[in-house]
C-alpha cells in the first residue's frame, strides 16, 4: 500500500455508490437522503418498500435476521461497483435486565446486529473492491464499549450492549483482514439520536447525527481503519 493511498480522502473523489441498510426509515434513512442530495447512487436496502419521499434510490429488499436473504443480496448485487457500505440496520430488544433476559430473544439481537454486518461484508467485498472509496461502516454504539458503556445510565439491555460490542471486535478483525485490499472499516457512534429506537428523550437530532457520520465517512483514510468514534469525531475506548 502507497503513502498516497492510505492518505486519500475519501471524499475528493466525487459522488459515487453507497449501500445503506435499515434505510426505510430513522438513521439509515436520513444518511441515504443526505448522500442521494449530492448525486450519489444510494442502494437502499429494507424489508419493506422504500416511502414515495425515496423514489430516486434503488430498493433492494434485505432482512438482516435472514442469511438467505444477504446471500441473495451479495447474487443480486454481483459485479456492481459500491464504493461506500453502511451497516446501519440493528434491533434494541429487551431492556428488562437480568430478570426477563430470553435465550430467543438474546440470539436474535446477536444476529441482526453483530453477525449481518459480517455476513454483509462477506457478500459485499468483491464489490467494494471494485470501488474508489472502499468504505466499511458498522454504526456501533457507545453502550457497546467495555470502557465508557455502562458510565452514564443502568438500562438493562444485555443483548444490546453485548452485540455492539461484539460488532466492535467484528469491526477490528475486518480492519485487520480487509486492510491489504485497502478497505477501510470503522465503527460509529450516532448518539443518542431521536428515532424509534432512540425514544423521545433523545439528545441529539437525527440529521445532526447523520451529518456527522457522514462527514466522518466521506473524509476517512486507511490510516483511520479500525478506529471507533463518534458522530462528532471524538474517539470512543474500547
Amino acid at each position: 500500500m502507497t503513502s498516497s493511498t492510505a492518505n486519500r480522502p475519501s471524499g475528493l473523489q466525487g459522488p459515487g455508490t453507497v449501500l445503506v441498510t435499515g434505510a426505510s426509515r430513522g438513521l439509515g434513512r436520513m444518511l441515504a437522503e443526505l448522500y442521494a442530495g449530492e448525486g450519489w447512487r444510494v442502494l437502499a436496502c429494507a424489508r419493506q418498500e422504500l416511502p414515495e419521499a425515496m423514489a430516486s434510490m434503488l430498493f433492494y429488499p434485505l432482512d438482516v435476521n435472514d442469511a438467505a436473504s444477504i446471500e441473495t443480496l451479495g447474487k443480486m448485487l454481483k459485479g456492481t461497483t459500491i464504493d461506500i457500505v453502511i451497516n446501519n440496520a440493528a434491533v434494541r430488544g429487551d431492556t428488562g435486565g437480568l430478570a426477563s433476559l430470553r435465550t430467543d430473544d438474546f440470539i436474535e439481537v446477536m444476529r441482526i446486529n453483530a453477525l449481518a454486518p459480517l455476513l454483509i461484508a462477506q457478500a459485499l467485498r468483491e464489490n467494494l473492491c471494485l470501488g474508489r472509496r472502499k468504505v466499511l461502516v458498522n454504526i456501533s454504539s457507545r453502550a457497546g464499549s467495555l470502557a465508557e458503556g455502562t458510565l452514564d445510565d443502568d438500562d438493562g439491555d444485555y443483548a444490546y450492549r453485548c452485540s455492539k460490542a461484539a460488532l466492535n471486535m467484528a469491526t477490528v478483525k475486518l480492519a485487520q483482514d480487509l486492510r491489504c485490499e485497502d478497505i477501510a472499516v470503522l465503527s460509529l457512534h450516532p448518539g443518542w439520536i431521536r428515532t424509534d429506537m432512540g425514544g423521545p428523550d433523545a439528545v441529539v437530532d437525527i440529521e445532526r447525527s447523520a451529518r456527522g457520520l457522514k462527514d466522518l465517512i466521506d473524509t476517512t483514510t486507511m490510516a483511520e481503519t479500525g478506529s471507533f468514534r463518534a458522530y462528532d469525531g471524538k474517539a470512543i475506548s474500547w
